[in-house]
């Protein structure tokens, strides 16, 4: 495939990415904003000899998701906040399982039903509890069509590798607003899955896949090899800077509102203040030693401000990454209530002014 510059909505470069990535079975059910995926995967995987099936529901879908992982395929689903939710369970047996897929979430404003505006909601949800017990996503948080695109064809690439659920967390910002995408080949690998998966027992022993653990020192055992494979995910850590080492703030945000933040804070260095700007791209693993780098970088103490678009949820992994070596500052917008980069400028000048600005 030549490269190809096309007009698409973030959702459809999620879509593309994932064909990319050789996803070859899709499973949803529809919810706004993310409605475009099934859409788009409707048409094309069908005939690139795929699978599309619209579910009945959301608990549906990601128990499909778990039958087509264990017979080997590459596979995804796609869903909003409410939706998500109701997909834990599966997410939960999909972790014990280690059964590799991709699922999208494109944030909406909650809790509850609440609406379909942008959010950042779901932060806890993705990177601290997915499912009950121990269990966690590799996370990825794109802010603009190419790394959407480009992470989403990854993610299957790393599922596989790990042997567990990836998860592009994504907003209605991304989700809905139309930029250019390059579409181009990808060196997406291949990994090889002849020796676990279910393909029929015929010359060779009977595999079981299972989540049930009722002995004790079994169950351990089995959250400790988890344990182990989560701190090898700290390889894919993702994240982007801008920082020379002089810098009084640091600002933090990712996804879409790191877009809002990189242009304010590109415009205060312009006039010659002290900001940085650090973007985490993995959410989970979070690139907590970087932050802890930045906070030691000079002898002055930092402040680092963390803007989200939910009630604060970011920061506590911040505050807890600079481990005291800075103060933090959250700077928060409820889901629906979108500022302006000149209204993040103000917040940031207000806080170089005044050092007794409420902490974390």
């Amino acid at each position: 495939m030549k490269d190809k510059r096309i007009l698409v909505k973030g959702v459809e470069a999620i879509a593309f990415g994932a064909l990319e990535g050789g996803c070859n079975c899709y499973f949803g059910y529809p919810i706004t904003p993310q409605n475009e995926i099934p859409e788009l995967m409707s048409v094309e995987l069908p005939k690139r000899g795929g699978v599309f099936l619209q579910a009945e529901s959301e608990t549906s879908a990601i128990n499909m998701v778990l039958g087509a992982s264990a017979v080997g395929a590459r596979v995804m689903t796609s869903s909003s906040s409410p939706g998500i939710s109701l997909m834990s369970e599966g997410f939960s047996y999909l972790i014990a399982l280690e059964l590799p897929c991709v699922i999208v979430n494109v944030m909406r404003g909650g809790p509850g039903l609440g609406g379909i505006e942008a959010s950042q909601g779901d932060y806890f949800q993705a990177v601290k509890a997915p499912g009950h017990g121990d269990g966690k996503f590799l996370v990825f948080a794109p802010y603009s069509c190419d790394e959407a695109y480009e992470l989403t064809a990854k993610a299957f690439e790393l599922a596989d590798k790990y042997r567990n659920p990836v998860m592009i967390l994504s907003d209605a910002i991304l989700g809905q607003m139309k930029e250019p995408l390059t579409l181009k080949p990808l060196k997406i690998k291949r990994i090889k899955k002849d020796d676990w998966i279910l393909n029929g027992a015929k010359d060779r022993p009977a595999r079981v896949i299972k989540s049930l653990f009722l002995d004790s020192a079994e169950l351990a055992e089995r959250n400790r090899k988890l344990k182990k494979k989560y701190q090898m995910m700290e390889k894919e850590i993702r994240y982007e800077k801008i920082f020379e080492g002089n810098e009084d703030i640091i600002v933090v945000s990712f996804g879409s509102m790191a877009r809002l933040c990189k242009e304010a804070v590109l415009n205060l260095r312009e006039k010659g203040y002290p900001v940085g700007f650090f973007r985490p791209i993995t959410l989970y693993p979070f690139p907590r030693f970087t932050l802890f780098k930045l906070a030691e970088a000079s002898q002055r103490k930092k402040r680092f401000m963390v803007f989200e678009l939910n009630c604060g949820q970011m920061v506590e992994d911040v505050a807890s990454s600079i481990c005291g070596r800075g103060d933090t500052y959250s700077v928060f917008y409820p889901p629906s209530i979108l500022p302006f980069p000149e209204d993040i400028e103000k917040e940031i000048k207000k806080c170089l002014k005044y050092s007794n600005s409420p902490k974390v």
